[in-house]
């Protein structure tokens, strides 16, 4: 819409309204000093073979290096945070709802009291929680989970390792805490490092998980790591019921009858649903036994078999008290446990996955603690990241063939769209640099007095590398399509066609630059809520254009002469 209001209504609108101008004669204005400066460089630049050799060569090597050297290792999405934290503390099998019941008032205890209480406490070491807005405790057999946000968003991070000490603290519990976000789930989705431990012997898979389990703690600084099931060690209290098949046909039951009615001895049976306006209701059948008799005595329930008869459940049971896991987990149909791995924030996911990937996987196959019928892999936002980055790339060469293919219609030419094309990974090169600046001023700004920031290498911060390549690719046609005018119209050199062409675009080229860096500016400078998701890539277009324009300005010229004196165009 704006190329079209460009080509139609500015130039009537322009026509028809009356502007001030400044009488020149019949000579053009002087060029500015800067102007005049920049045209003497450029012309020394192109002026001898061995300086622009020079030159090209210390371009290409600088920005090579410098996407070598400060290239951020990647994250997958930002978290999206809010002051949120959901901290978790895992018990050891067998602690019963009673039991949690006390550890939980105790933790009532230790936190509630800091709900509105007075920042200056915390402010002068008098407590070492900091003030919470609210606090949330859910308490369950083995477990209990601490919804938590806190009065300053700042201090989020040291209310979540309050919470995972004071939890740790309690023998034998685990601690697992993970910030809130809006994008992914609250188990820290975005950088979590998924291990899937699978095979089909339960116990060489939770000795397996275990084991990755301490040798994650040791690579990692105080990493939060979860799993599920939240137990790594089979030592669930658990009463099986193991069926005499024999006894159980002579009744006439059937496997299928035999366990449904079992069921509604014990937890209930699942009979059906109905509706009842809009609400779906749920139909279970219980025993009236379950609510009057403990579960040692299951043995001695009534139960009725399909000729009519009544007979206790030892009679056709065995009842056997032993220990296993609590929940069976299948992925892909083979039984696993999943470690979520978070490492600490100053390390990246990507950092992160070849951790995990070499010195808890690799470590532990060197040292034979994985044995051969099961298998350790990476998932959640590890592979997540591996497929987005695979699928950003082949994007991106889509988007440079089909820029391509439109600029070989433009110049009618198969040549001069790759001397344009070759400013885009200096442009990407960049960008990295811009970020890397910003990362670097932005961790210093606490003595200013001011809160750091950083932005992540993420994958909607690469985003910005698609959007970099429509725009760094405008300065140049501008250039190489006045040199290519130049040398129609019959001029004296290559040099002086470049030069011409150069002096002529220069005002133009910086106008849109300087218009579009403004534009920019605030989005990438101006912090506010949500800045994280967009931010990153507002500083890839923005120090990515600012560094192609220099490119544009001096390279590209130099460029430009010593292909042209290399392949003697004949211009049509």
């Amino acid at each position: 819409l704006s190329m079209i209001i460009a080509v139609t209504l500015v130039p009537a609108a322009t026509a028809r309204l009356k502007f001030a101008s400044r009488p020149i004669g019949d000579r053009d204005p002087a060029p500015a000093p800067f102007k005049q400066s920049f045209i003497k460089l450029v012309h020394w630049l192109v002026g001898s073979a061995r300086r622009r050799a020079t030159f090209i060569i210390g371009t290409i090597a600088f920005t090579g290096t410098a996407l070598l050297v400060l290239t951020p290792p990647a994250e997958y999405l930002p978290e999206g945070e809010e002051a949120k934290t959901f901290a978790r503390m895992i018990a050891p099998p067998g602690y019963s709802l009673e039991a949690m019941k006390e550890i939980a008032a105790k933790v009532e205890a230790k936190f509630v009291p800091q709900v509105n209480a007075d920042p200056a406490d915390y402010a002068e070491g008098r407590t070492d929680v900091p003030p919470l807005n609210r606090f949330l405790l859910i308490v369950n057999t083995g477990s209990l989970t601490a919804i938590v946000t806190t009065h300053n968003p700042g201090d989020i991070d040291a209310l979540m390792v309050v919470l995972s000490n004071y939890f740790k603290s309690f023998p034998g519990m685990r601690a697992f805490a993970a910030r809130g976000s809006i994008i992914s789930s609250n188990d820290g989705g975005t950088r979590s490092v998924n291990l899937e431990i699978s095979g089909s012997n339960l116990p060489e898979i939770y000795a397996t998980a275990l084991a990755a389990y301490r040798r994650a703690e040791e690579v990692f600084e105080n990493p939060q790591i979860g799993s599920s099931p939240s137990n790594l060690v089979l030592g669930q209290p658990l009463v099986e019921i193991r069926p005499r098949w024999d006894r159980a046909a002579e009744f006439g039951f059937s496997n299928t009858e035999f366990g449904y009615a079992l069921a509604a001895l014990a937890d209930g049976a699942y009979v059906d649903e109905f509706f009842y306006e809009d609400n779906k209701i749920d139909i279970y059948l219980y025993s009236q036994e379950v609510s009057d008799r403990q579960i040692g005595t299951l043995g001695e329930m009534s139960l009725h078999t399909p000729g009519g008869g009544v007979l206790p459940v030892s009679a056709l049971a065995d009842i056997v008290e032993t220990v296993d896991t609590d929940a069976i987990r299948r992925v892909d149909g083979r039984r696993t446990v999943t470690l979520n791995i978070i490492p600490p924030r100053e390390i990246a996911l990507e950092t992160a996955v070849d951790i995990v990937r070499n010195e808890v996987v690799g470590y532990m196959h060197e040292n034979g603690e994985i044995p051969p019928a099961v298998t350790a892999s990476l998932s959640g936002a590890s592979d997540q990241l591996e497929a987005t980055r695979a699928s950003l790339g082949s994007n991106f060469i889509v988007s440079i063939v089909l820029c391509f293919l439109l600029l070989v219609v433009i110049f009618t030419h198969w040549g001069y769209p790759f001397i344009i094309l070759f400013t885009v990974p200096l442009g990407i090169a960049g960008g990295i640099i811009g970020l890397w600046l910003f990362n670097v001023f932005g961790s210093a700004l606490p003595f200013l007095g001011l809160k750091a920031i950083s932005q992540p290498f993420d994958m909607i911060t690469m985003l910005g590398f698609l959007i970099l390549l429509g725009t760094v690719v405008n300065n140049p046609i501008l250039i190489v399509e006045e040199t290519l005018a130049n040398l129609r119209t019959g001029a004296s050199s290559i040099a002086a066609a470049v030069e011409d062409a150069l002096a002529s675009r220069l005002r133009p080229i910086m106008m849109t630059t300087i218009t579009t860096v403004c534009g920019l500016a605030p989005l990438v400078l101006i912090p506010g809520a949500g800045t994280e998701l967009y931010r990153g890539v507002g500083a890839i277009v923005l120090f990515g254009l600012l560094f192609t324009s220099l490119v544009t300005l001096t390279f590209l010229p130099v460029l430009l002469v010593t292909v042209l004196n290399w392949i003697k165009p004949k211009v049509n």
